[in-house]
This record gives C-alpha cells, sequence and structure tokens, in this order.
C-alpha cells in the first residue's frame, strides 16, 4: 500500500464502519449461521486495527509495539462508543456487549498478528 494514502485509507474505514453501524440496515445477506453478525464484527475490527496500525507503524514511522498499541486503543475505544451511540442515537440500532466482545476479539487476534509479523523496516516512497 503507497504509504501517501495510509491516512485516507485508516479514516475512509473509519468513516465507512461507523456509518454501516449506525444506519438502518434492510436486508442484509443470510450467512447460515446464527453469529453471522458476530463474525463481521470481528472481521470489521481485524481491519480496523490493521489499518491504523498501517498508518501509525509505516506513515508515520512509530516503533512497532507503539504502533500496535495506538491501533488497538483506537480500534476498541471505537468500538465501545459506537455501541454506545447505537443505544443512544439510533432506533433501529441496539448496542450490544457482546458486540463489543467480538470487536475486540477481533482487535486482538490482528495485534497478535502484527506482534508476531516480522516486519522490515519499510523503504521511503
Amino acid at each position: 500500500m503507497h504509504k501517501k494514502y495510509a491516512l485516507t485509507i485508516a479514516l475512509g474505514f473509519t468513516i465507512l464502519l461507523a456509518t454501516a453501524s449506525l444506519v438502518r440496515l434492510n436486508n442484509m445477506p443470510d450467512i447460515g449461521v446464527s453469529f453471522g453478525d458476530k463474525l463481521f464484527h470481528f472481521g470489521a475490527y481485524v481491519v480496523m486495527t490493521l489499518v491504523w496500525f498501517n498508518f501509525f507503524g509505516i506513515k508515520k514511522n512509530i516503533r512497532k509495539k507503539k504502533a500496535i498499541f495506538i491501533a488497538v486503543i483506537i480500534a476498541s475505544l471505537f468500538g465501545m462508543i459506537i455501541e454506545v451511540l447505537q443505544s443512544a442515537l439510533t432506533v433501529s440500532r441496539d448496542g450490544d456487549i457482546n458486540d463489543v466482545v467480538a470487536n475486540n476479539i477481533g482487535v486482538l487476534i490482528a495485534a497478535l498478528f502484527l506482534w508476531f509479523l516480522p516486519i522490515k523496516d519499510v523503504k521511503k516512497y
């Protein structure tokens, strides 16, 4: 991913996720499992953690451990705030503690992946 787009991608994904989380979603496809919603939460927050890590770790050249920590904090807090906003601002969506758990499992899996992934110094573009 080209470094100059890292912030645009991170902000764009975050705005897209906030929008999808706060608007009424009609006719969502059924993936055939009762916990399909939780799989979406898990996957979305894996991606969110990765794109924010990309911004801080690669674009801003922050040390790997610190970049992981910042990405984890951003994604976890964002997920909790969205669930509160769903309860407070929408009539079609409800905040759910199980969604927060699924979000944070996704964040932690992404963090573990990044922690153990050997990331070499990135050349400047």
